[in-house]
């Protein structure tokens, strides 16, 4: 069995640090990991990109995540004595369930074509990320799979594909590990939509019926789209006695504030995202947009993922906590957009979901999550 994983995802590190991006603690200046350590952080999450820049070479932006950007992030946690969940997009941009567009080399491939592409693709950045040393406590194949993954061929419902898919990546892992004399790297696969039970319920069904075994269900949860958290609670009791897999939330945060981050971004109001979450959600979740109700949040989220049946529930990363409001950060360039086909704006959306508030400083709910013992 997992120990109980407090997980971060960090992967806009290198370019917050870029950015010039300062975090403080009880008041005193400190570096970004010395306080994950200090926090009881055990465990960095980072996702990979293939290809996040433009054909004309211009940067797709939020971290820039290619295989050498991540790697570099890799290394740097790994010497500050953090485990890595390696987390593959398999696209050149943001994949979720809204979007999961094949890599640029890969978008003229067939179904065998994109099958081997996973393969040696996974397999050549885990190996490389081992012979570098990184410490890979856990690997991500694909990233909130609930529509699945290069569409179209890839698309729900077909499930034959979508198997296919993620058995080539976990058969690299598998491959990748053995060559390197390694005890078993436990394997996610990971759905949006935590509080959703039919979805897990219908996805594992099929995927289980088709394709290679894995270790962990991660989910995500946000409380403004995802429903309540005794839906998450009631999902997680569920498939963890239907599959018989340790539990993740694989990524999970809570606002606490609605102020604006306007200055901090130094962009016109045509060029900011602004919040991600839009008041008509707000009205929807159990706790105020406070660091009291942050706070709040994070203690009813982590009673309940820690008294699920079997005690299946083995951890959480929140995202992107430290994702603060600098100028040079966001989640997307106009290079990105046209990717994505997107029609925008840019700015960071997400700031006011850290750990952090918007001067850096460290909120109550991450010294609840430093306390926290399971």
């Amino acid at each position: 069995m997992l120990q109980f994983v407090k997980g971060m995802d960090l992967s806009t590190l290198q370019e917050l640090e870029r950015c010039g991006a300062k975090y403080y603690d009880n008041g005193q200046e400190t570096d970004i990991l010395e306080i994950m350590r200090r926090y009881d952080v055990d465990t960095v999450r980072l996702r990979v990109w293939n290809n996040p820049w433009s054909e004309s070479g211009q940067s797709y932006g939020a971290g820039e995540n290619d295989v050498k950007t991540t790697l570099a992030i890799a290394k740097k946690v790994t010497e500050a004595g953090f485990g890595v969940l390696l987390n593959y997009h398999y696209s050149d941009f943001w994949a979720d369930p809204g979007k999961q567009i094949k890599p640029k080399a890969w978008k003229n491939y067939g179904v065998e074509e994109l099958k081997r592409a996973v393969y040696d693709f996974t397999l050549e950045t885990t190996n490389l990320f081992l012979d570098e040393h990184v410490n890979i406590t856990m690997i991500q194949v694909g990233n909130e799979l609930s529509n699945g993954l290069l569409w179209p061929e890839g698309q729900y419902p077909n499930y034959d594909n979508i198997a296919a898919f993620v058995s080539a990546g976990i058969r690299a892992v598998r491959a990748a590990q053995e060559a390197h004399g390694m005890k078993k790297i436990p394997i996610m696969i990971h759905l949006d939509n935590g509080g959703k039970n039919e979805l897990y319920r219908d996805w594992f069904d099929h995927y289980i019926e088709r394709g290679e075994d894995f270790d962990i269900i991660g989910l995500s949860y946000y409380p403004f789209w995802h429903g309540t958290l005794q839906m998450l609670e009631d999902n997680m009791n569920d498939i963890a006695e239907r599959y018989g897999k340790e539990l993740i939330v694989a990524e999970v945060s809570m606002g606490y504030t609605m102020e604006d981050y306007k200055s901090y971004e130094k962009l016109d109001d045509k060029e900011r995202k602004g919040y991600a979450t839009r008041r008509e959600l707000i009205e929807k979740i159990e706790y105020p947009m406070t660091k009291q109700g942050q706070l709040d949040f994070t203690k009813d989220f982590l009673h309940r993922i820690t008294h699920i049946k079997g005690n299946a529930g083995r951890g959480f990363f929140w995202w992107e906590p430290a994702w603060i409001p600098v100028a040079g950060s966001g989640w997307a360039t106009r290079e990105s957009l046209a990717y994505m086909g997107d029609p925008g704006p840019c700015g960071n959306e997400w700031a006011n979901q850290a750990l952090f508030d918007y001067e850096g400083n460290v909120n109550p709910a991450f010294a609840y999550i430093r306390d926290f013992q399971p």
